[in-house]
């Protein structure tokens, strides 16, 4: 299977963030001609004053972002993990940060809504406080793909490795990162987290994310971008350059039974200690 990830630049407009998911999209199958392809965290919206989020979000199944991935995905005959959109839900409280996968057919196949919030000051004393709009999702969630078995995940979850491993228990074969990393925070842990979570589960490691500027809060702030693609054991395949853009790598089915086979860690797992 060929896999693309995605990189943007989205900003607190809709419309020029969907045109730009599009090209991109257009521009990958185009040149790479991939099987898989994953577009980064909230890539329909991303910024913006609270009011401008939930103006954007949508109802899931009802809205224009999911109308065009679903359209791309069917057009080209790829599966396309939508990275996240914003999603309205029916009490209006908060929203969720929800990725939503189409089979070839243009079909949903999976719906993943963030577990992790990113409350946080970043080093530069930007404060994030994630929660305070969304709501957390609760389920772990994997999806099948012409033999492999992919588990989801968002941005901040990175930093918590028990979802991946909950996610290997569960038969994940690749794991799926869309982010939004901040660059404060990115420039030293993204490539180790993404990395490291390939290495301890030994699966492939899909990470399309976000780069450059926005306006949030009336401050600009800078995504890390770094999009890339790692195999089981913890190498590079694939990253794209720090601009818009698009990266591709093909995975292997016998790479990922020959690295669990050399080093057995799962059937090895100790669960309880003393």
């Amino acid at each position: 299977m060929k896999t693309c990830v995605i990189q943007m630049n989205s900003v607190a407009d809709k419309p020029k963030n969907l045109a730009q998911a599009r090209r991109l999209v257009e521009d990958a199958v185009a040149q790479e001609r991939p099987d898989w392809i994953g577009l980064p965290e909230v890539f329909d919206f991303l910024g913006g004053s609270v009011s401008e989020k939930f103006e954007a979000a949508e109802i899931l199944r009802e809205g224009p972002a999911y109308a065009l991935c679903a359209g791309l995905a069917k057009k080209h005959g790829v599966f396309l993990h939508a990275g996240s959109l914003l999603e309205k839900n029916a009490d209006g409280d908060r929203l969720s940060n929800t990725s939503v996968v189409f089979d070839r057919q243009g079909h949903e196949i999976a719906v993943y809504r963030k577990i992790h919030m990113f409350d946080v000051t970043t080093p530069d004393g930007a404060s994030y406080r994630e929660s305070a709009t969304f709501r957390p999702g609760a389920e772990v969630v994997t999806y099948e793909a012409e033999g492999l078995t992919f588990g989801c995940a968002i941005c901040y979850d990175l930093r918590f490795p028990a979802l991946f491993q909950a996610l290997a228990a569960r038969g994940a074969d690749v794991l799926v990162l869309p982010s939004a990393f901040t660059l404060q925070t990115g420039k030293d842990h993204w490539e180790v987290l993404c990395r490291a979570r390939a290495i301890e589960t030994q699966c492939y490691f899909l990470a399309p994310a976000q780069i450059g500027a926005h306006q949030a809060k009336g401050e600009t702030r800078l995504t890390y971008g770094h999009s890339m693609i790692c195999d089981p054991w913890g190498h590079k395949l694939a990253m794209v350059s720090d601009a818009p853009g698009f990266a591709a790598a093909r995975l292997d089915a016998a790479l990922i039974a020959k690295v669990r086979g050399s080093i057995p860690v799962a059937a090895q797992r100790r669960e309880t200690f003393s």
